[in-house]
This record gives structure tokens, sequence and C-alpha cells, in this order.
């Protein structure tokens, strides 16, 4: 999950700049990635619809999130994940998501264009991306569709699309489920340092 949240999330602050790729899809999309890292390879699925702005990335069980998957509204700048097992949804600011700079540009950010290719049968060009001290490689078709991505960081892995499925995505794949639990990631993690500011020294 976090090689994958690191690769993609890497290139969305720049989708406002001008003179550069497409980064969101501009159609409806499904994809499957083969990603590989720490934690061995895996499967990613990630679909994205246009109507809604939304993102939605399952992940394989028997990791941390138990087969749970997270969806990004890129255009909100907030992120929530859902996992089914606990009937539980965390949301954050996309400032807490790896490699997600809250879904905005930096003035600093900088794309290297290196060259045509092809991956899982459909035309890529390669970019070198660098921003907010993050480094990555990803491969764009022209409608926005990464099919490839490597970030410059050690043991950050590797990935890349083995099925591309163009066409409308169910919105109710795009939906929380009501009744789950929803907790605050920020709040959270400022209740967290509170506590351990009101801890008595060590003696």
């Amino acid at each position: 999950m976090r090689l994958l949240a690191t690769a993609i999330l890497a290139t969305l602050p720049f989708a406002a700049h001008a003179q550069q790729p497409t980064i969101f899809p501009t159609r409806d999309v499904a994809i499957t990635y083969r990603a590989t890292g720490p934690q061995g390879p895996m499967n990613i699925t990630m679909a994205f619809s246009t109507a809604s702005g939304l993102m939605r990335i399952d992940v394989p069980g028997g990791g941390p999130m138990g087969g749970g998957w997270m969806l990004f509204d890129h255009r909100a700048g907030s992120a929530r994940m859902v996992m089914d097992q606990q009937r539980m949804v965390m949301t954050m600011d996309g400032t807490m998501v790896p490699g997600g700079g809250g879904f905005r540009p930096s003035p600093d950010a900088r794309f290297t264009r290196e060259g045509a290719d092809r991956v899982a049968g459909l035309a890529c060009t390669n970019w070198r991306i660098e921003d907010r001290g993050n480094r990555a490689r990803a491969c764009l078709t022209d409608d926005g569709v990464m099919l490839r991505a490597q970030p410059e960081t050690q043991g950050a892995g590797t990935l890349e699309a083995t099925e591309i499925s163009y066409g409308p995505q169910d919105p109710a794949r795009f939906t929380v489920p009501t009744g789950y639990q929803t907790m605050d990631m920020q709040q959270m993690m400022q209740g967290l340092q509170q506590r351990q500011g009101q801890r008595p020294p060590p003696r």
C-alpha cells in the first residue's frame, strides 16, 4: 500500500502545472498493477471515476489493512482508509499520505521528459519527477494513466501495470459503506502527542 500510494501520489501534485503531462485519467479506467517491494510481489488494483474525481486503491488480504481499500479525493485534498473487516474508516488530510503533499503543486516541481515506451501494450511517455524532496520515474499515457512508476527511494520497490480496462466505473465502489465507525487520523495524532507531552519525565 505504501509503495502504491507513494508511486501514484508522488505524481499528483503536478497536475495543475502547464506544459506538463496529464496526471489524472481523463476517462474512467481500472488498472491492475504488479508491485514489488520489501513485502514481496503483490497485485494491486486501482480504479478512477472521472465524474467524482475519486480514485480507489484495493490491496490484497493478509496485510496490515486486511484486504481494505483507500479512497483518494484529489479535488478535496483528502483520503479515507476503509477497513471492511473492522467496519472502520480512517479519514486523513492529503498531507498525511506518503508522497501526497496535500495533492497541491509545488512551485519548484520539475518534470523531465525521457522518451517513449510501451507498458502492457499501451504507449506511454517516461518522465522523471522531482518535487518536495520526492524523486520518481513514471511512464504516463497521453490520457493520464500511470503505467509504471519507480520512486527513487531505497527499498521503495516498483509498480507496473499488467492490465488496463477502460469503461464506466460503478459509483457504488467509490462510496464508503454506511454504519462504519469513523476516526480522524489527524485528531488521533494530536491526541497522542498531547498524551506524550503530559507524561512525567523518566527518573
